[in-house]
């Protein structure tokens, strides 16, 4: 975004003509040896008046003067330069422009050659004239700007070559960095840290840091602590010990890619390990102080700054959103200009003086190149339940009730962070909306993050309770499932298939088995797993097998027929991506897993082979359907059925728990007269089922 700049200097009380004295010697060597003047000095008149008054050429412009003679205002230009040539050879830098490159010279190790470089394009950004002056050389390449900067500046091109080489002090540091892919105005050559910077070193007399705290800040302290990171708390222990040594031993080259989903406290986790080994830590701004985004080269330019200004200083660094400089894209590595930078990232990577956290959403976007290059790679997850049900009580416990925090917990989407925001907006509104409950203001704000994420909200996440009338051994199954359930918990791991009609009883199995082994649940849906973006899909199966390991929960995938049907059939390379994704995962869990379908007979052999036990859920036997009746009729109230009423639920062949469940949901809001209503709305269920005639028409 183009600034706007100071007519001449930032202070005011200076005349509109009066030049630094090293400016106006700038100006004059762009003009004349450099060859300006053939664009400033035109056959009708200057270019730019402003420019020809700054330099003593005023009288050229009088009104009603059309006798302009270029040959003799030519000649006069000339014979100005001489004089400035002779007057202000030895002139020096405004004052605090000297005194921050003393500064940053002292700090980063700068040459004479390299401040007098880094002086005039700081110059050249902050006044108009200047800059307006070498437009006059109209677009140079970098052979130009060598040859132009020598002249400028009186030191040899040797030295500017040095001086401006990728490896050299100004480039690694990233004050300035020459832009060498074709040509650009003499501004566009040599590109500063940041917007703010040429200001910030021009006029303000500070330490380097007030230089650069448009790109680089100092990180507030941590909201969160280490008992909020339990859920990786091995992984922590390493970068903990790992970070504390090579701090102490400043160790070069320490650098921790950090990736996990939004919210799941990544900046935080920066904070936390900055604040437990007492250092300092430093952000990289991905947005400048007017709020607009930075872009990938100028965060990298910062870091570069930041490497230097802070080498001797026991800190940190974080690299937010970092998948702007790390993201594996043709355009930005394969070009002539990205090929450089990523050369200097993998530099970087290997030789930085300070250690650094690199934090992104998503791991799989990174150049893998440049990911073994990392010390440390960990995926922060979002908390399993029991960690996040205590993070919620933290932000949550002063609005919230127990009840409303358990059933905040149970969605596996929801980061600390998306409810941390929710309860901060609730606490300031609940008074103002007596109308709405804090949690009720809390779940609506949650639900619509979750939903603008793409995630199911949170009544799809608390649909797994079980109904009030469970019992196992209801369930028409071919194995003993109380049994089953005691086995299990002895072995400690299982790989079991549940298979059979819908709605007997195969996902309420789970949930009470998990209740039995007092483990947390993780249900996942085809919805939940498939993807329209190639790859995508088997990754969501490789991280619902990650999260199960690391909440060390029995993991159920719901509906696995949808995508583990038979290779035999498959019709496109990724339908058999996912299968082979899925016994990759089946070959190297040892939880328990649990999948379920109701259709047995499409699944590839191959993955029902490595399941330990299939077993068929069925539809209830006389005996189950009758007790469960009586069981219904007597919570709701409904009286006892009689004899007639239980004979017609024994003719009713495909009856299954889930349309009990389905019938006592009615009566909650149609409520039934008598066990005789309740016979009637089960056997209406039983009759809209497909197959229904055969198994049940002879009762009419």
């Amino acid at each position: 975004m183009p600034r706007k700049k100071a007519p001449l200097l930032s202070n005011p009380r200076q005349s509109d003509t009066q030049l630094p004295a090293i400016v106006e010697l700038w100006i004059h060597r762009l003009l004349i040896p450099l060859g300006g003047y053939r664009e400033f000095v035109m056959s009708h008149g200057f270019s730019h008046d402003r420019l020809a008054d700054a330099l003593g050429l005023g009288h050229w412009l009088d009104d009603g003067k059309f006798d302009f003679d270029a040959k003799k205002a030519l000649a006069e230009l000339r014979q100005l330069a001489q004089r400035c040539e002779r007057e202000n050879a030895n002139c020096v830098m405004p004052e605090s422009l000297q005194k921050n490159l003393n500064r940053l010279a002292t700090l980063v190790g700068l040459s004479s050659t390299d401040c007098k470089i880094l002086a005039f394009a700081v110059m050249v950004n902050v006044i108009e004239l200047l800059d307006n002056a070498a437009d006059a050389l109209d677009r140079v390449s970098s052979v130009d700007m060598y040859r132009a900067l020598s002249t400028l500046l009186d030191v040899p091109e040797t030295d500017i070559r040095a001086s401006l080489r990728p490896d050299g002090l100004l480039s690694k540091s990233g004050l300035v960095t020459l832009q060498r892919s074709g040509t650009n105005s003499v501004q566009g050559k040599l590109e500063l840290l940041s917007h703010s910077f040429a200001d910030n070193l021009f006029s303000i007399d500070s330490d380097p840091m007030s230089l650069i705290r448009e790109v680089v800040t100092l990180a507030p302290a941590p909201e969160l602590s280490w008992q909020d990171y339990d859920h990786v708390a091995e992984a922590v222990a390493v970068i903990r010990t790992y970070m504390g040594k090579a701090v102490k031993a400043h160790r070069k080259g320490v650098n921790v890619f950090i990736y996990g989903l939004p919210g799941t406290g990544k900046t935080q986790f920066a904070r936390v390990l900055a604040a437990h080994l007492g250092l300092d830590l430093f952000e990289i701004a991905s947005a400048d102080e007017e709020g607009d985004s930075v872009s990938g080269e100028r965060r990298l330019r910062a870091l570069r700054a930041a490497q230097c200004f802070f080498s001797n200083r026991d800190s940190l660094l974080v690299y937010d959103e970092a998948e702007d400089a790390l993201r594996e894209h043709h355009d930005l590595f394969s070009s002539h200009r990205g090929q450089p930078r990523k050369a200097w990232l993998n530099r970087s990577l290997e030789e930085n003086s300070v250690p650094t956290l690199w934090l992104t959403n998503y791991g799989e976007d990174v150049d893998p190149a440049i990911v073994r290059r990392f010390d440390i790679v960990i995926e922060l997850p979002i908390p399993s339940r029991k960690h996040r049900y205590r993070i919620l009580e933290q932000y949550c416990g002063a609005i919230l009730s127990q009840e409303e925090i358990s059933s905040l917990s149970q969605s596996d989407a929801l980061s600390p962070a998306v409810a941390q925001r929710a309860a901060s907006v609730a606490s300031l509104v609940a008074d103002e909306l007596p109308e709405q409950s804090a949690g009720e203001i809390v779940r609506n704000l949650v639900n619509r993050t979750l939903q603008a994420q793409g995630y199911k909200t949170l009544e799809y996440s608390n649909t797994l309770a079980l109904p009030q009338l469970y019992d196992p051994s209801l369930l028409n199954c071919d194995s003993d499932l109380i049994a089953l359930a005691q086995g299990i918990k002895r072995a400690g791991s299982a790989r079991l298939c549940f298979y059979g009609p819908p709605g007997t009883g195969k996902t309420a199995y789970a949930q009470w088995l998990a209740q039995e082994l007092d483990t947390p649940l993780i249900v996942k849906r085809a919805s939940d797993l498939m993807s329209m973006f190639i790859g995508q899909t088997e990754r969501l199966i490789a991280a619902s097998f990650a999260q199960a390991r690391n909440e060390k929960a029995v993991l159920l995938i719901d509906e696995v027929d949808s995508f583990l049907q038979d290779r035999r059939q498959a019709r496109a390379s990724w339908d058999i991506s996912m299968v082979n994704e899925m016994l990759t995962q089946l070959e190297s869990f040892e939880g328990i897993f649990i999948a379920s379908t109701n259709l047995m007979d499409n699944l590839d052999q191959a993955v029902l082979r490595r399941f330990d036990l299939k077993l068929r859920f069925n539809y209830l036997g006389t005996d189950q359907a009758v007790e469960l009746t009586e069981c219904y009729c007597h919570q709701l109230k409904l009286g006892r059925p009689t004899n007639t009423e239980l004979a017609t639920i024994a003719t009713l062949h495909n009856l299954t728990p889930g349309d009990f469940a389905t019938v006592g949901r009615q009566h909650r809001f149609s409520p039934f007269n008598g066990a005789k209503a309740f016979v009637a709305a089960l056997l209406a269920e039983c009759e809209v089922k497909e197959g229904a005639a055969k198994a049940i028409g002879f009762i009419h």
